[in-house]
């Protein structure tokens, strides 16, 4: 029998940051730098580079496939540098695509098509087998803070990229984006192969049984009460978490009458909240006693509060102290994201034994669909509810009302999850520095 590896230490949940961090870098320069690209140096629609994220986006209905390929080898790694390689070809063909519209729009659109369901795909591929392994190789009182780490060092992998290359990109040409941009995502890929090198080890797990075919280990998974659960708590909770991200400005500016600056401002406040929501779950939880289920369905209840402010600030207009309100916001939206994360991981390893993949790529499918829709259904609905009653601000805060119902709903969903950190565990070895 082959002995049960060891959980990994903070070293090694640092390296599969790492790599996070490197997935981060190439998604980043899609949704960031190409997309002002687009619509800044070539004068394209904002509409161009929105549908074509969406695009990638809806490539993330795979995932659950290559949840089931990982499950099936019994190893991880190959999927997550696969998944990176993809990724990798697929930014840097974006690059050329982009660099291309200029001269021929018809080929450099094609090319961005190809790029970005490239990019969805090695996306899918490589962040649901890392988080599989991370799963499988973090011991339960770890989870966490293991999820914070991880999501952190995304967000250091998005704000160091585009640090760097908005330097490298100036003055800007086409030869210039497609180099940056090329030799990007290959330190990205590089970054990736030397952080995974090694930690999972060179044996596949032995599988309890001979794997199931897709299909049947599909419907295995959705027949688990708490999965099915967890699945439609992690679609509705998204869909709120994500509608934000193109009402909130907007909203400051034509309610509040900020200008971009300041309204910029109110939005960095506001992801400050969401890092220190997650923070304070990777402190306070393992040392809390209580389970995750308590931190998600605090996170979404004081989302729904905070949504509820915002109501009140739409109705009352600017005597609101409006950026204590985004605060508010962004932290309880840290607390809900972090505890939601680390609830996906330990589920993950609690159904039953070799789809642990299978599970993540579900959820994450549902979280990729809901982003994509999240965003879009938001500003539409602010449109429709604007043409509807006439008043920006009425219409605002039909949408915040929205969400904050969306919110409440995922709570009572989390509630009725029953596992916590209080589940009996198989006993496990020390861990180790890997």
């Amino acid at each position: 029998m082959t002995a049960e590896p060891l959980p990994l230490g903070w070293l090694g949940i640092f390296r599969l940051g790492l790599v996070q961090a490197a997935l981060g870098a190439v998604v980043v320069l899609m949704t960031s730098t190409l997309n002002r690209v687009m619509v800044v140096e070539y004068a394209l629609p904002a509409s161009l580079p929105g549908l074509l994220v969406t695009l990638h986006y809806a490539v993330q209905a795979l995932r659950p496939r290559f949840g089931h390929g990982s499950d099936a080898g019994g190893r991880r790694t190959p999927w997550i540098i696969g998944g990176m390689a993809v990724l990798a070809a697929g930014g840097a063909l974006a690059g050329l695509a982009v660099a291309l519209m200029g001269e021929n729009f018809a080929v450099g659109l094609a090319l961005s098509i190809l790029a970005f369901l490239m990019i969805g795909v090695g996306v899918g591929a490589a962040g649901t087998s890392l988080l599989a392994l991370l799963a499988a190789r973090v011991a339960p009182g770890r989870r966490a803070p293991a999820a914070t780490l991880v999501w952190v060092m995304m967000v250091f992998g998005f704000v160091v990229t585009t640090a760097i290359v908005g330097r490298l990109l100036d003055p800007f040409s086409p030869e210039r984006l497609l180099l940056v941009v090329g030799t990007a995502c290959a330190v990205a890929l590089l970054v990736a192969i030397l952080a995974v090198q090694g930690l999972e080890g060179t044996r596949a797990a032995a599988p309890a049984a001979p794997p199931a075919s897709f299909m049947v280990a599909l419907r295995a998974v959705w027949q688990e009460p708490e999965a099915r659960q967890f699945t439609v708590f992690v679609f509705l909770s998204m869909l709120a978490y994500s509608a934000q991200d193109l009402v909130l400005e907007p909203f400051a500016g034509s309610v509040f009458g900020l200008t971009l600056g300041e309204s910029t401002r109110l939005a960095s406040m506001q992801h400050g909240g969401v890092l220190l929501g997650m923070v304070l779950v990777a402190l306070l939880a393992p040392r809390s006693g209580m389970p995750l289920r308590f931190w998600a369905v605090s996170g979404c209840l004081a989302s729904a509060v905070a949504f509820v402010a915002l109501v009140v600030a739409a109705t009352l207009g600017p005597p609101w102290p409006l950026a204590t309100s985004w605060f508010a916001l962004g932290l309880a939206n840290g607390v809900f994201a972090a505890a939601a994360i680390a609830m996906m991981m330990q589920l993950a390893c609690e159904g039953g034994p070799g789809r642990e993949g299978m599970r993540l790529g579900l959820w994450g499918a549902a979280q990729g669909i809901a982003f994509g829709l999240g965003g879009l259904a938001g500003a539409v609905a602010a449109d429709v509810a604007l043409w509807l009653t006439g008043s920006a601000a009425a219409a605002y805060a039909v949408v915040f009302g929205v969400e904050g119902a969306l919110f409440l709903f995922a709570a009572r969903l989390a509630m009725g999850i029953q596992r916590g950190p209080a589940t009996a565990h198989k006993s496990r070895p020390q861990e180790g520095l890997a």
